[in-house]
């Protein structure tokens, strides 16, 4: 293993401006001819200016990248989620690799720090030359690396719910959009009665846009904004906003907040005296991994959305909860992005052996043309062709007092992505955004 540091089709993509306005700079100084040329490269070759990646494999072996903040205040999160792909990297080789070669992984660190993703992610594609990097968590650092892996034409499997409203062309989603996991979610809180609903969450790109949706969504279905406070990502003071909430007498808060400041909200929110009883937390970005870091006698009782929790029920959770336990201890839990990204590298090695290649052109059509779905922990989830998302099986859930998370309830079945939320009229005028 290498390391370093610490260790589609239909909605135009982020960067396709970018390359466009390259393309006609270069028509201006060589000719129509040209021109021809570059919309042809738009394609696949490395952006004009940039250093030609070095084959992403030789005769035996193929080099993946492996990015996520193995420091600063997401490594709270991150570092399970590099775990498990480790972990799915070293099943694939043990059972002979993907195309008969070993993967490699190169695993770099993003430091919590969005600049510091982008400049790993261009030098995991330009100097390592891997066939796709693994990582991310925070959208504000999935929109960092995003420009690049256009620009490069690389390929990232990005493992955490999101925000939705996107759809990069180099980037496959293994984590939820808004309709396999928020929306359901406050539908979940109103159908509870839960009509008063305080928003709470980090202030970046994640949080804002989620509750841009909440906000539509409370508009159309009769419920109410109680309030909206926002705090610096990994900030820790919490006392001004718990007094804002005790004073707006909000039924429920849906939580956004990412990193240590999980930590500190529900220890001092328990301190002020409340309970999931008194006022219910449903939270987005908390599961089993960070409950460890708040403490469960801190949150028990309050509720979560995911896909998937240490607790599901099926043949191959028992296996993978049994495997990551025997590699990095019997202490450690699992949970939603931790096995999205251990069931990421499944489905890259299942499009790639379709594709006989590593290239991301026959990757992605390999996807395209259908079939890639894999019975994950969580149950069968699906690489949509479309718009390179993943069918996933929506839970909500309940924090126990040992920490796991009980499913309270489930779609069901795997929901179709859907990430600008086109099925849902109220939300139309957000994703003409």
């Amino acid at each position: 293993m290498y390391t370093s540091g610490l260790d589609v089709e239909d909605r135009p993509a982020a960067g396709t401006s970018r390359r466009r306005a390259l393309c006609v700079a270069m028509a201006a100084l060589a000719g129509a001819a040209l021109l021809s040329a570059c919309g042809k490269a738009n394609e696949e070759a490395p952006a004009p200016g940039t250093t030609p990646a070095a084959p992403a494999s030789d005769s035996a072996s193929i080099k993946v990248g492996v990015l996520h903040s193995l420091s600063g205040t997401m490594s709270i999160s991150e570092v399970a989620v590099k775990d498990a792909t480790l972990l799915a990297i070293e099943e694939i080789n043990k059972a002979g690799g993907v195309l008969g070669k070993q993967l490699v992984p190169v695993v770099e660190d993003g430091a919590s720090d969005w600049p510091t993703f982008n400049e790993k992610a261009r030098k995991l594609v330009q100097q390592d030359a891997v066939a796709v990097v693994f990582g991310g968590w925070t959208s504000a650092s999935r929109k960092a690396m995003l420009p690049s892996f256009e620009e490069l034409n690389g390929l990232l499997f990005y493992p955490v719910q999101y925000e939705g409203l996107e759809q990069s062309p180099n980037i496959f989603y293994t984590g939820a959009e808004p309709s396999q996991q928020i929306v359901p979610a406050v539908d979940y809180l109103l159908e509870k009665g839960k009509k008063r609903i305080y928003l709470l969450g980090s202030d970046y790109v994640f949080p804002r846009t989620a509750n841009k949706i909440i906000k539509a969504q409370l508009a159309s279905k009769g419920g109410e904004l109680a309030g909206e406070e926002y705090l610096p990502l990994g900030g820790t003071e919490v006392s001004t906003i718990i007094s804002k909430i005790s004073a707006a007498k909000p039924d429920a808060i849906f939580n956004t907040l990412n990193g240590d400041s999980n930590v500190a909200f529900f220890k001092q929110f328990k301190d002020a005296g409340y309970t999931a009883d008194k006022l219910p937390v449903l939270s987005v970005s908390v599961a089993e991994e960070e409950v460890r870091g708040i403490g469960a006698d801190n949150i028990a009782g309050h509720l979560v959305s995911w896909n998937y929790y240490q607790t599901t029920d099926t043949p191959e959770n028992k296996k993978f909860v049994d495997a990551y336990k025997a590699k990095y201890g019997a202490t450690r839990v699992t949970d939603d992005p931790i096995e999205a990204g251990y069931f990421g590298v499944y489905l890259w090695k299942m499009a790639v052996e379709k594709a006989k290649s590593t290239e991301v052109a026959k990757v992605k059509e390999a996807v395209k043309a259908g079939g890639i779905e894999y019975n994950a922990p969580e149950g069968l989830v699906r690489l949509d062709g479309k718009n390179q998302h993943t069918w996933k099986t929506v839970r909500i859930g309940a924090v126990r007092k040992d920490g796991l998370i009980d499913e309270v309830w489930s779609s069901g079945k795997p929901v179709q992505p859907d990430p600008y939320l086109s099925a849902y009229p109220w939300a139309k005028e957000l994703a003409a955004k």
